[in-house]
């Protein structure tokens, strides 16, 4: 069935992109917003527009009675979640589908399967998904977390099954600090979260970041569209993507790529979904699998020409998947930049008025940005007020293309983290691919230092 009107559940430049893919295939679109929001780009261009609540997210944009309600009354037909805010909430799925209104993403059970890190692991698993060697399950015996841990290979982490923010996490680099180390760690996890139960798992000291961008069709047919390299991070968050990844040859894409193909296709998945691995030593580990689309999903539209928001949109339709594996050719390189308004080296936000804005140009250059000349930064949200994606038939030509187009861009009025993407582009292990998940904390810090 064909959607004729979507309401977009999001804000920002997501929210833009959605509306753009919409318009390109004929559908009206619904903006949601804050009062916060009232001059938002996307909310200007939409055809229909719904003020949802006051600026905090929690009585706006995660208010879902506000939004069926917005749905109902524009009579909108399906809805879009983007990225963040409900976009991987199993119940607003299942509410929105229970309104008889479409749902753009995933099924409901799915999300909530691969939200839950525990079940995530398990399934994946189920369906042979390479995972981080480990105990199965918790462990509380010394000689057998000995046992284990042999065969798995030091260094070991003892984590908390609860655990998060670092906190009951240990390193052990052999037997003879296993035993303290596990009592540790679960006087840690009990004094944090009250609960004392321990896993292990084999430690990897500097991976990578490596994600596959997958698509099925809810009947059992998937397929993948390569990889990202998300492995430039701070504090857990991503700061630069790239596609194809510096370190991944032909062969390993097509074997992972195959590999989670065929577990979507087994597990009936539909839509858009992306499974995060870390990889070390040429190896892959399952981490997590991210339910909707992701924010750097431009650079594999860059190499493959699909775009993922129209094909999103054509899957809730009902419609089958419309390119085979067969027909995905990757060509060339793609990076994108996120651009933040805060300060590039303390990353202190800096919300406030766009005194200027110029978005770079040329051949291959795309500005994914709801900035405008005069626009106010609200201070409620996530800093990011823009994505650059260069693209170039080879990687160096890529990076030359995107520092001619980083001089371009003018944001002016307030602080953004243009300077820091500058920087990086001329730094040597940059330059090469040679990066982990690691590295850029460590750069920053030296640059303090």
């Amino acid at each position: 069935m064909g959607i004729s009107r979507l309401l977009i559940a999001n804000r920002g430049e997501i929210a833009l992109r959605i509306h753009r893919a919409a318009h390109e295939m004929g559908i009206e679109t619904v903006a949601v917003h804050s009062t916060a929001d009232a001059d938002a780009m996307h909310v200007r261009l939409a055809d229909h527009a719904v003020c949802i609540g006051p600026p905090a997210a929690r009585d706006s944009y995660l208010n879902v009675a506000a939004i069926i309600s917005a749905a109902e009354v524009t009579h909108a037909d399906a809805i879009h979640p983007g990225y963040g805010f409900l976009s991987e909430n199993a119940q607003f799925a299942e509410i929105v589908e229970t309104h008889g209104i479409t749902w753009i993403g995933p099924k409901p059970e799915h999300i909530r399967t691969m939200g839950d890190k525990v079940e995530a692991k398990r399934t994946a698993g189920k369906l042979g998904l390479p995972l981080v060697p480990g105990s199965d399950g918790a462990i509380t015996d010394p000689v057998e977390a000995a046992k284990i841990a042999e065969e798995i290979g030091y260094p070991v982490i003892i984590k908390a099954a609860s655990g998060g923010g670092g906190r009951g996490m240990k390193v052990c680099t052999g037997p003879h600090e296993l035993e303290t180390l596990m009592q540790q760690a679960g006087s840690e996890a009990k004094a944090a979260f009250g609960d004392a139960t321990v896993y292990l798992e084999k430690y990897l000291g500097n991976p990578r970041h490596i994600e596959f961008q997958i698509f099925g069709d809810g009947e059992g047919n998937a397929i993948h569209l390569g990889e990202r390299d998300c492995s430039l991070q701070r504090r857990h968050q991503k700061v630069l993507e790239e596609a194809p990844s510096p370190i991944i040859s032909p062969a390993e894409r097509d074997r992972m790529g195959g590999i989670v193909a065929k577990a979507m296709a087994d597990m009936g998945y539909r839509g858009a979904g992306t499974i995060e691995f870390l990889w070390e030593n040429g190896e892959f580990y399952f981490i997590e699998m991210n339910t909707r689309l992701q924010v750097e999903h431009p650079v594999t539209e860059a190499i493959t020409g699909v775009d993922l928001v129209r094909e999103q949109i054509r899957i809730a339709e009902g419609r089958p998947l419309s390119v085979k594996q067969e027909d995905i050719e990757f060509k060339g390189h793609a990076i994108e930049c996120r651009i933040n308004a805060e300060d590039a080296w303390t990353f202190t936000p800096s919300p406030g008025l766009v005194e200027s804005y110029h978005a770079a140009g040329g051949m291959h250059v795309r500005v994914d940005s709801g900035l405008y000349a005069g626009y106010r930064i609200p201070p409620y949200y996530d800093s990011m007020i823009a994505k650059l994606i260069v693209y170039g038939r080879t990687r160096e030509g890529c990076i030359m293309r995107l520092k001619r187009a980083l001089e371009e861009m003018v944001i002016g009025g307030v602080k953004t983290s243009i300077p820091l993407h500058q920087a990086l582009m001329n730094e040597p292990d940059f330059i090469h691919g040679d990066y982990t998940i690691k590295w850029l904390e460590e750069w920053l810090a030296s640059r303090d230092g």
